[in-house]
């Protein structure tokens, strides 16, 4: 069978964030199509949580996010800024972790990075670092 590379990526995202979500108690939702701007549906009993998860690998200590939305059809890739009034938090998946970290969209304009591991010259202010992520807000 072919595989679609990014989709599989997308898929164990997805599934990650799902078994996260289980763990921390909530119960979670799927939308019934692929066209939604999130992925889940997180419940705690009182709310309603919108998710919209990503999959992300390290790179030099950190994983980069941008906040936007690809894809490619035969005019080549295209890609476009996500709506965040659509999204309540956003889910990153990081294998290199085998984590998820968890933000809200208004912290971050285009672009959002979260540090794994401490900075070589030991940089703490204005640093996103990993454990400050693992709650959903």
């Amino acid at each position: 069978m072919k595989t679609h590379h990014t989709k599989s990526k997308g898929d164990l995202g997805v599934a990650k964030a799902y078994c996260d979500l289980v763990e921390k108690g909530y119960l979670v939702l799927f939308p019934s199509t692929e066209h939604a701007p999130f992925d889940l549906v997180a419940y705690d009993g009182a709310n309603f949580i919108r998710i919209q998860v990503k999959f992300r690998r390290a790179v030099n200590g950190s994983v980069q996010i941008r906040l936007e939305n690809w894809w490619a059809d035969r005019n080549g890739s295209h890609g476009k800024p996500i709506d965040k009034s659509q999204v309540d938090v956003f889910c990153v998946y990081c294998p290199d972790s085998d984590k998820c970290y968890y933000f809200k969209p208004k912290i971050a304009q285009t672009y959002f990075s979260i540090r794994l591991e401490t900075p070589k010259n030991n940089q703490s202010k204005n640093i996103n670092f990993a454990e400050n992520f693992t709650g959903v807000p």
